[in-house]
């Protein structure tokens, strides 16, 4: 498996772009979302998914592991393939994405190209609970540019607490007190729940 690639970007297109690392150059399909943070990078790195099929092998890349994280999950619905998976992460950030998901909004999905009413619902059903329980590195949370906010509640989940328990608890001890660090805010949240 290739985990991500570092190198120079040779071509760049809003579909893909080609990689040369080391010498070797890496043919890379991208979504909308990603050419727009590379447009104008003449090297970065990509993280990337290989889909290996018996007529190819098809590297797909991104900017961020949140949009890694999301084409991932959604090649796991059922009726949703690779090239699918692309096109909704053109349409959408995977932030706008999960949270569309998170909140059952299937009509926002509907209005991607090549996603039906059923798609859209078995979407929703499938991913729903993952994206709630494990939020994606660029987080949903309405708060996710308070990043004490955030530790504290990603440290609550993995205690196994329910997302919007922690969340409310969270957010009532920082009504309740400033200035905590991220320690005293899960302790003293932990006893608020």
């Amino acid at each position: 498996m290739i985990a991500y690639l570092k190198g120079d970007f040779v071509h760049k297109s809003p579909a893909n772009v080609q990689v040369e690392v080391n010498g070797v150059g890496y043919d890379v399909q991208i979504s909308l979302n990603t050419y727009s943070k590379i447009q104008h990078l003449d090297k970065g790195t990509l993280q990337t998914s290989l889909l290996i099929r018996e007529d190819a092998h098809i590297l797909y890349g991104f900017f961020d592991l949140a949009e890694k994280e999301m084409f991932q999950l959604l090649l796991g619905v059922s009726g949703i393939g690779a090239s699918t998976a692309r096109v909704m992460l053109s349409y959408m950030k995977p932030e706008e994405l999960a949270k569309a998901i998170v909140q059952n909004d299937t009509r926002t999905l509907e209005g991607i190209k090549g996603i039906g009413k059923k798609s859209a619902e078995r979407m929703v059903l499938e991913l729903r609970d993952k994206l709630a329980k494990h939020p994606l590195d660029s987080n949903i949370s309405p708060m996710k540019n308070n990043t004490l906010h955030q530790d504290a509640l990603n440290a609550l989940t993995a205690l196994g607490i329910n997302r919007q328990a922690a969340n409310q608890a969270i957010e009532k001890t920082i009504a309740a007190e400033s200035n905590l660090s991220v320690e005293e805010l899960i302790k003293k949240a932990l006893r608020t729940l």
